[in-house]
């Protein structure tokens, strides 16, 4: 099931990815795994903390992490959604805008 699909912005690379006011998350840490379109996975599932800045859902402590590893840049595309298999599990997708 998707959550949300995003475009990233310079302030969602800097300041941590700011959720869709439709994307329903609840405040919590994410187990997340996270995949290029290709199919290539990061090597270890990345804890995402999702809080609560200025009223609008958050993702920070675990994101910058990502961001990184996956080389994003602004203009890039995440697809955030769960599969559930046995119990909740979340996964990225990432796609380059380039």
């Amino acid at each position: 099931m998707e959550i949300f699909t995003k475009q990233l912005t310079p302030v969602d690379l800097e300041r941590g990815l700011v959720l869709p006011r439709d994307s329903n998350l609840e405040h919590r840490e994410l187990s997340t795994i996270v995949e290029s379109s290709a199919g290539t996975r990061l090597p270890d599932p990345v804890a995402i903390h999702c809080s609560t800045r200025s009223g609008r859902l958050v993702f920070t402590r675990g994101w910058h992490d990502i961001a990184r590893d996956a080389g994003l840049r602004s203009g890039d595309t995440v697809t955030f959604y769960q599969e559930v298999n046995g119990g909740a599990q979340y996964k990225m997708r990432v796609r380059n805008a380039g």
